[in-house]
């Protein structure tokens, strides 16, 4: 990956108010792939003490959407994407990890996996994504 591929990808990253907000962190990045991670803490679990799964769908969304427009060379959005959720999400820290799995001109299709990490610091699969990520291209006039 170029410097100048991570800087886009940081800056764009920096620039999402959802994610600054949730505290996420996008701490990969490579040609075709990129890491995020959340701190788990009260604010972002549901009724039993499990992160919520609104959080583990933005982590693939956004992980796989990074992933597919690193692989398309720039600016990207999700046509689509399916998650599978494995078991609870309990853990210090949640991850993210996508790659850009068949890559075409327009279009990049992506798998993730979604992690957490226990206080003894083992890694335990929560969620399994895949997504269909496309060139962002013209944005259309807004009307108004």
């Amino acid at each position: 990956m170029t410097t100048d591929s991570s800087a886009f990808a940081h800056a764009i990253f920096k620039a999402q108010p959802f994610s600054v907000f949730l505290g996420a962190e996008l701490t990969d990045v490579g040609p075709d792939s990129a890491e995020i991670r959340i701190a788990n803490r009260p604010e972002i679990q549901q009724q039993h003490g499990f992160v919520h799964g609104g959080v583990l769908s933005y982590l693939a969304d956004n992980a796989l959407t990074f992933a597919g427009g690193l692989a398309l060379g720039g600016d990207a959005l999700t046509a689509e994407y399916k998650i599978n959720y494995v078991r609870p999400a309990v853990g210090e820290v949640v991850i993210a990890r996508a790659r850009a799995t068949a890559t075409t001109r327009r279009q990049s299709v992506c798998q993730c996996t979604i992690h957490v990490l226990t206080e003894q610091g083992e890694e335990r699969l929560v969620a399994v994504a895949q997504g269909t990520i496309v060139t962002a291209g013209e944005r259309p006039a807004q009307e108004g």
